[in-house]
């Protein structure tokens, strides 16, 4: 399955307060739900003004769907190609 990282511009995402995160991420699961089992949210990294997700999706589309869907933002959607740590460099 192909794996993705999304990037959303949310000016303050940063100073989201536990109780907004849930909702956000609760609005999230809901429609991942609705769309079926193919797209997974692996994790997210929340920065002062971006949010950067991990999705595991067949396509891009779905992605792009799942935004639609939550109302979230979705300004840059990239397919992870390989990933390396540092045990690549062994």
């Amino acid at each position: 399955m192909p794996k993705y990282v999304i990037e959303r511009e949310i000016p303050g995402a940063g100073s989201l307060s536990p109780e907004q995160l849930k909702a956000v991420s609760q609005t999230s699961c809901g429609v991942l739900r609705n769309l079926g089992p193919e797209i997974q949210w692996v994790q997210s990294y929340v920065t002062d003004n971006k949010i950067y997700c991990i999705y595991n999706a067949p396509s891009e589309e779905l992605i792009r769907e799942h935004a639609r869907q939550g109302g979230f933002p979705a300004n840059a959607i990239s397919q992870v190609r390989t990933v390396i740590d540092p045990t690549t460099s062994e």
